[in-house]
């Protein structure tokens, strides 16, 4: 095994456990006022830009796995969103649930590793990561809260106790408040850690 993949997979290994701990922690779930801002977006973002789209799509996919858990564990009154095997309030989850976990998660880091590998050869590396850093949120944002819509809208609606008609509402208000945070957090902590990596790695000798 040459030194490269090595340090690849001494990496990820530390991702794993990073986002793991997030999980396990209030870290993952931080209250900011009356919104809830999490961090487990940015280990996985770190791995699409670090290691490359595929690691980051796979770390995604521990994000995804993490995230049902937690809701099968730690019910809140919208985990059915999330879990198939929860119904809160005779609401269930379903085969649904499962897509809204994984495919905007496992996407979130595949996409950050694409833009990356795309606009580092285009644009300077603090630009890339910047960018790949907020595509990769928004990217996973959008798409969680446009599969509720989707697949949950009335039950959603009803649980928060909501019209139904104000609900998009609602969800623009959420990409606009919580996931812009979450982009602008993701690429400030993932410009720290690349670029410092880039350094310590040798893996670039220019930012």
């Amino acid at each position: 095994m040459n030194k490269t993949k090595t340090q690849n997979m001494t990496i990820f290994a530390m991702l794993l456990a990073i986002e793991i701990i997030l999980v396990m922690t209030p870290l993952g779930y931080l209250p900011i006022g009356v919104l809830s801002i999490t961090t487990m977006h940015i280990p996985v973002i770190i791995a699409g830009i670090l290691l490359g789209k595929k690691e980051g799509a796979a770390l995604g996919f521990v994000f995804g796995l993490t995230s049902m858990i937690r809701a099968t564990l730690q019910p809140s009154i919208t985990s059915f969103c999330f879990s198939p095997f929860i119904t809160i309030g005779g609401m269930s989850g379903n085969y649904a649930s499962i897509l809204i976990a994984f495919v905007p998660r496992i996407l979130l880091g595949y996409i950050s590793g694409l833009i990356y590998e795309i606009l580092s050869h285009k644009l300077n590396n603090k630009t890339a990561i910047i960018t790949a850093s907020l595509a990769g949120t928004l990217t996973n944002t959008i798409l969680v809260l446009f599969g509720i819509y989707i697949f949950f809208g009335q039950a959603y609606a009803s649980v928060l106790g909501i019209a139904y008609e104000t609900l998009i509402i609602a969800l623009l208000s959420v990409i606009a408040s919580n996931g812009m945070i979450e982009a602008i957090v993701a690429s400030i902590v993932s410009v720290l850690v690349c670029q410092g990596a880039y350094y310590v790695l040798r893996m670039k000798t220019e930012f």
